[in-house]
């Protein structure tokens, strides 16, 4: 198993990617500590991972906004599992608006979900991974990391932002064993996908049908979605991979919609 014993964190796991990565996880034999905002759903994946083996999983109420709740949590995960191997920050929303449109209060939140909620798990768990002596930080970006799309002038400005604090970091931690990577999927059909595209087709005047199959997938090799095992296998390889040959690098996950 390519993570048997190993202490890994991922924020927003109570469904979707972030728990399809926890998934992986748990089979690999890790020790998951699901952080999400909501305690209940949180413990509720974990119980369900840990029924599935061989690893285990914890749930843990987690706003990653807060500075006081992401130390409070991940020195509670600490204390019972003596270490944190991986981070993978994954907590994120979707709000689309134009840009005239786009209200401040919610270009605020998704900045500060994406890359405040980064930043901090990532501040808390460096001095941990510096201390044992290496551990993997994955930042969950997207194909907006590398484009823009109309509507989404917030969560591309985040997504953007993803790929230099990982940069920084790799930079800050090399000589601690400390690395990071962004995984930058394509559109994976979760619940934050299927809400965007009643939204999208009311905001551009088109039908559901053209909103999928050419807003979404009209740029790709095949015209399928991203898979939520796709993007957990990716995470299961830069969790695993433990030198620092790849620090600070990004993939893609997007059946060739974006190619570099």
């Amino acid at each position: 198993m390519k993570l048997k014993d190993k202490v890994c964190i991922v924020t927003g796991a109570a469904g979707g990617i972030g728990f399809g990565i926890a998934k992986r996880y748990v089979q690999e034999g890790a020790r998951v500590a699901i952080a999400d905002l909501k305690a209940d759903a949180a413990n509720a994946a974990a119980s369900e991972l840990t029924s599935m083996g061989p690893g285990m999983a914890i749930g843990i109420a987690m706003d990653v906004t807060s500075e006081t709740e992401v130390n409070r949590g991940i020195a509670d995960i600490a204390a019972k599992w003596g270490r944190v191997d991986v981070l993978v920050s994954n907590a994120g929303v979707q709000i689309v608006h134009k840009i005239e449109d786009f209200p401040f209060e919610d270009w605020k939140k998704m900045l500060a979900i994406h890359l405040d909620g980064a930043f901090l798990t990532t501040k808390a768990c460096i001095p941990l991974m510096k201390k044992q002596g290496g551990g993997a930080i994955i930042y969950m970006g997207s194909v907006h990391s590398k484009e823009a799309s109309p509507l989404k002038s917030a969560y591309v400005t985040a997504k953007h932002g993803l790929l230099g604090l990982a940069r920084t970091v790799a930079k800050e931690g090399g000589t601690y064993g400390v690395r990071t990577n962004v995984i930058c999927p394509g559109f994976v059909r979760t619940p934050l996908v299927e809400k965007q595209i009643p939204e999208q087709a009311r905001t551009l005047g088109i039908s559901e049908e053209e909103v999928v199959k050419k807003v979404m997938l009209g740029q790709t090799v095949d015209g399928e979605f991203t898979t939520i095992e796709d993007v957990a296998e990716t995470a299961l390889f830069f969790a695993s991979f433990e030198s620092n040959a790849l620090t600070g690098q990004s993939v893609i996950v997007s059946h060739g919609w974006h190619i570099e």
